[in-house]
């Protein structure tokens, strides 16, 4: 055997070690990543969801509440530019998908061949064969270039997924408004059950303290609701956008044998970030921050699975919607930062 023989299958090898050791990480990190969001088990999953009429892809203004910026939305049925609450179910747009799901045969074909290389690459590569092996065995310096490039697209993709979950709401275009000060600043506004204020900027539509009253009974009944895995009831407090998230999250819940209860909410300090009119329907995103026991426990058993029987605080921006004449009914949760 040459030298450059024995160069390149000493790379060739290396690379491939390189490469079993990436798979492994992977398969390590997703189910942790994944494992970390399911911790946040209360009512909207600690993630934020729903819409917010137009406004569904700009931050609500910041408060003495929530400083911070509100996180975008990781679920909602509102596509950019395009108004609506409690839309019915996004199949238009999960068949957009990216370049692989496009319609037509060009993105079939496009898809049933990544899929393909990656099917066959992944389980070559857990088998100890490498990417390629389920093809054929490539082991030539331009299979393992191939090899290279696909793992690092995979690892772009998921590193892509997780940020677009996890971005702050720094990827907001809007940052958060400036506290009002001087003479000129607006005085404090409170409701007859106290907690809420008047957030940092003058609201387009006008909030009575009956919506106040509104809006602390909704989280109270959201969570019971939630708590109480009652779907019937969460109809009446929310929009078929939202409860058809809170329906798909119980259900995984069932599917894990857990149970959530979230018991003794409580709300320690609120204010209207704005609020607004849109056609025949009214808007307020309101900052809550509420104390809550928050735990979970095996369906079967009773067995605490996570949580505790001390209380927690949570900070969220509640967007509440009402059709002219109607209720209000919750129609976004967004985290803050």
């Amino acid at each position: 055997m040459s030298g450059n023989e024995e160069k390149d299958m000493n790379f060739t090898l290396t690379a491939r070690g390189i490469i079993r050791t990436i798979a492994i990480v992977m398969s390590v990190a997703v189910p942790l990543a994944i494992s970390i969001s399911a911790a946040d088990a209360r009512v909207g999953g600690g993630g934020s969801s729903g819409s917010r009429g137009s406004k569904t892809y700009s931050a609500p203004p910041s408060t003495t509440t929530a400083p911070g910026t509100a996180q975008p939305m990781n679920r909602t049925f509102t596509q950019p530019g395009t108004p609506g609450v409690g839309a019915p179910a996004a199949a238009g747009a999960a068949a957009k998908g990216g370049f692989f799901n496009r319609p037509g045969m060009m993105g079939g074909m496009l898809g049933g061949l990544a899929m393909g290389f990656l099917g066959a690459g992944l389980f070559g590569m857990l088998t100890g064969g490498g990417l390629f092996s389920g093809l054929g065995g490539l082991s030539s310096i331009i299979g393992l270039l191939l090899q290279i490039a696909l793992i690092v697209i995979v690892v772009r993709l998921a590193m892509s997924w997780w940020q677009r979950r996890h971005t702050p709401a720094s990827a907001y275009a809007t940052g958060p408004a400036p506290a009002a000060e001087g003479p000129g600043a607006q005085s404090s506004f409170r409701s007859g059950l106290g907690g809420f204020g008047l957030g940092s900027s003058q609201p387009q539509l006008e909030i009575q303290p009956a919506d106040y009253e509104a809006f602390e009974r909704l989280l109270g009944e959201v969570q019971a609701a939630w708590s109480n895995e009652d779907v019937a009831k969460l109809h009446t407090l929310a929009t078929p956008e939202m409860v058809s998230y809170f329906s798909k999250d119980l259900e995984e819940n069932k599917a894990r044998n857990d149970v959530n209860k979230v018991t003794d909410v409580k709300l320690l300090q609120g204010d209207l970030a704005e609020a607004w009119r849109e056609g025949e329907t009214d808007f307020a995103s309101v900052a809550m921050r509420f104390s809550l026991v928050d735990k979970t426990l095996e369906r079967t058993t009773g067995r605490l699975v996570s949580g505790s029987e001390t209380p927690i605080e949570a900070t969220e921006v509640w967007t509440f919607a009402r059709r002219r004449g109607a209720d209000w009914e919750l129609s976004a949760i967004q985290q803050t930062s």
